[in-house]
């Protein structure tokens, strides 16, 4: 293989400048970089699993995965396959260079001669798909994107497995928002798929070519669906770094709605453990939810956030935050149910408060420098087109809401 440029794809070089290699954070009883951003879990390493592809590796979610996979199974080869668009950076996964059994190829899935390159050179027997497109906000404006990178880019990647004919597990990263908005019931993996925006209908149909290349092909895949997840190293257009960039830049939080709908948030870590024991112990042709038990509205994410900057939610309230319209159409929550990942032996350990606690602090070090300013400064916060907004007066108005503040 020709060290930096094969057929569509490009391995980065220790040397190159894309590299970040600043430490995520450094123990004082060690000499070299010491990673705290993984999860906890160690399983034995499969004997079907040598060499594993993880595509969106230097994006939120999947950077995650990859340090933890890279420091606890030092017996596996881990190829982080990342087009770098705005949400990834190398800052994630800078960290890893100097271990022999991490590898970084800069490639886009939707190239399909990259893909089959990478599967081949690296003899590839598992590989773990992150690659999306995820912040609902923009679905709305640009559908057909959400649609190539994540619709056609599974297929052209499940197509690439096919080819390749050696994968023994295909993990497929889907979401708990193909279940549509679930306000009062718990559902389990088995419910009907009601997608209620342009983002969820992407990641739907992409589900239903995995299932029919597991079908029609026997592709070994196992599907996930998450609640959300949150900590160090998201880019800054999700609530939680969103609202700690604009606390930060000394601006109002942004509210959309009444600001009362409510996510399950998920640390990092915590994320990480489901997927290492999904990748180490899950059924193939099944499907995972990853619950968390930390049911939170913005409306209280806004208030902790504004505790964590010394401002007093009673008082600053009013001043702190601006409200905006709405989305199209915003879900109020996901309830999903993760009875079945937890007879796999995987818990939740980390709290939304320590959470959150931690990245705060994180982001406190670390947002100046881990994306191009400019680039953070210039997020803007969409609001529906002329014409599309619903007609509420919380899109508006400021919503009459009690406000409960918890012990810092």
């Amino acid at each position: 293989m020709d060290g930096n440029k094969t057929n569509g794809f490009r391995i980065t070089p220790p040397d190159s400048p894309k590299w970040k290699s600043r430490p995520v954070f450094v123990h004082a009883n060690h000499d070299d970089e010491t990673l705290d951003l993984i999860g906890t879990t160690k399983f034995e390493p499969r004997p079907d699993v040598k060499s594993i592809l993880v595509t969106g590796g230097a994006g939120f979610i999947g950077s995650w995965v990859v340090r933890h996979l890279v420091l606890q199974y030092p017996e596996y080869t881990i190829v982080c396959f990342d087009k770098l668009d705005y949400v990834a950076s190398m800052a994630n996964i800078g960290c890893l260079e100097r271990f022999s059994n991490f590898h970084f190829v800069n490639g886009d899935i939707t190239c399909e001669g990259a893909v089959d390159q990478v599967l081949q050179n690296f003899d590839i027997d598992c590989i773990m798909h992150f690659a999306a497109y995820s912040h609902v906000q923009n679905s709305f404006h640009d559908q057909n994107s959400f649609t190539l990178n994540n619709v056609i880019g599974t297929q052209k990647l499940l197509d690439s497995a096919r080819r390749h004919g050696r994968i023994n597990r295909f993990i497929h990263v889907s979401t708990d928002e193909v279940y549509g908005e679930t306000p009062e019931d718990v559902v389990d993996e088995t419910k009907q798929f009601l997608p209620t925006n342009p983002y969820s209908a992407s990641k739907a149909a992409a589900e239903m070519y995995v299932y029919a290349y597991y079908k029609s092909f026997n592709i070994p895949v196992v599907i996930v669906r998450s609640n959300n997840v949150f900590g160090p190293c998201q880019y800054p257009e999700k609530i939680i770094p969103r609202f700690f960039t604009l606390l930060a830049k000394h601006k109002p939080i942004t509210i959309q709605g009444s600001g009362l709908h409510k996510r399950r948030y998920l640390y990092g870590g915590d994320a990480a453990d489901g997927f290492d024991t999904i990748l180490h112990k899950g059924v193939v042709g099944e499907a995972y939810n990853i619950e968390s038990g930390n049911g939170v509205t913005n409306i209280e994410v806004a208030v902790r956030m504004l505790q964590l900057f010394g401002y007093d939610p009673q008082s600053d309230f009013a001043t702190r935050l601006a409200w905006i319209a709405d989305r199209p159409f915003n879900d109020h929550d996901y309830h999903v149910d993760g009875s079945k990942l937890k007879r796999l032996g995987w818990t939740q350990n980390t709290t939304f408060e320590d959470g959150l606690e931690k990245t705060v602090e994180w982001y406190r070090k670390h947002l100046d420098t881990w994306w191009e300013t400019e680039t953070v400064e210039a997020i803007k916060v969409q609001t529906p087109a002329v014409g599309t907004e619903k007609k509420d007066p919380m899109t508006t108005e400021m919503p009459t809401v009690q406000i409960v503040v918890a012990d810092a």
